[in-house]
């Protein structure tokens, strides 16, 4: 993991890096950021990537273990492997092509921002993770078709099926059912639109699939990106050189670094596998039917053989000169490798591209980070600026 306690560090190239750490989640992610017991750690880029394209593992996190497999058509995509994964991937790519996004969604997240940014304006201080993700949950219910219900009140209820735990989150699961979901079955039942309900309504889905499919777009379009968007603005708002850079050099340039964000702050810290057969890992070793592996992403992220020089630093120009292109192993990697990480990536560059221009706009209060056993969560910080 990494070296937070040194106020320099010497690369293997023997390159002295100026830096401590530029991650502002690696302290937290090194104290207490562990995977789900019992797991077999992989670190190290090329390791973890070679795992990730493996027909030999299949998916173990996010419940996946947990999950019936008696009727797989009808399970979330997330929780699929093989023939039938490698299906519905094709059939959803549509929602997620350079034309969809376009044509589609560029209109949602400018509508969303303005929204957003003349809210703040009004009040003159907001909180940046909830302003962060009204805009994913406007952009997400949309791609997955949950645009049946208020899109304020949805974020609401999405929020407290997420983070609430026992009896309350029950509750949050049937409130987000019979208030969002179910009013976008009926909906489409009607009039078929161009969205993830009314494909999976086709393939025959259960109501009770169609939530599951709903919560799991859910979690991957709404809350990670709120993750990403609030730990990006902190990065910004800190560093005069990097936020100069953002607004005055383009979209080329606002890509790379937010990528170099990714890379050293990813949202996710460890992909869960399981092996489905015996055989040889990625380093030699003997991996056994059943095995369960925690593919550790941030130390891929910074393995000096693959980032170059000075692996915690962050350097806006690294992805060009290490001609890496595909965001680290922060998305993932292989055949489930996130769908919307291009959304991601382009409604964060908009909103962030947008709230850096707003009269007096300052960051009030940094975020708190705090480990919830699968990702980091960013709480508290505040953003004021100049009232209208």
């Amino acid at each position: 993991m990494s070296d937070s306690t040194n106020t320099t560090s010497i690369s293997t190239t023997g390159v002295k890096c100026p830096v401590q750490h530029d991650s502002k989640t690696a302290e937290l992610i090194d104290r207490v950021g562990r995977p789900q017991p019992g797991s077999r750690i992989i670190r190290g880029f090329e390791a973890a990537r070679d795992m990730l394209f493996s027909p030999g593992v299949i998916q173990a996190g996010r419940g996946a273990d947990l999950v019936p497999k008696d009727n797989p058509e009808h399970l979330p995509v997330a929780f699929l492997d093989g023939e039938i994964h490698r299906k519905r991937r094709g059939q959803i790519a549509r929602f997620f092509t350079p034309k969809a996004m376009k044509e589609r969604y560029r209109g949602v997240m400018e509508r969303s921002t303005d929204k957003l940014i003349a809210q703040l304006l009004r009040d003159g201080r907001a909180r940046l993770d909830q302003l962060s993700f009204d805009l994913a949950c406007d952009v997400a219910s949309v791609i997955v078709g949950l645009t049946n219900s208020d899109p304020h009140k949805l974020a609401r209820r999405v929020r407290r099926a997420f983070f609430s735990k026992g009896f309350k989150q029950k509750v949050a699961m049937a409130m987000f059912y019979w208030l969002d979901v179910k009013p976008a079955i009926r909906a489409r039942r009607k009039h078929k639109q161009d969205d993830v309900i009314s494909l999976i309504m086709e393939e025959g889905y259960s109501n009770q699939s169609i939530l599951m499919e709903a919560i799991t777009y859910g979690s991957a379009g709404m809350v990670t990106t709120r993750e990403f968007i609030v730990v990006a603005a902190w990065h910004l708002f800190e560093r005069d050189d990097l936020r100069t850079m953002f607004l005055n050099d383009g979209e080329e340039a606002q890509f790379a670094i937010l990528d170099e964000i990714l890379r050293i702050d990813p949202v996710v810290t460890f992909l869960q596998r399981r092996a489905v057969a015996d055989g040889t890992g990625p380093d030699g070793e003997e991996i056994q039917a059943g095995e369960l592996y925690a593919l550790d992403l941030r130390s891929g992220n910074l393995d000096e053989r693959v980032t170059g020089p000075c692996p915690y630093a962050l350097d806006p120009a690294r992805g060009r000169n290490q001609r890496m292109t595909s965001s680290w192993l922060s998305f993932g990697a292989g055949p489930h490798r996130c769908p919307g990480a291009q959304v991601a990536m382009h409604e964060t560059r908009l909103f962030l591209d947008a709230l850096l221009r707003v009269p007096g706009i300052r960051l009030a209060n940094p975020p708190t980070p705090r480990w919830t056993g699968t990702t980091y969560e960013l709480h508290g910080a505040y953003v004021e600026c100049d009232r209208a």
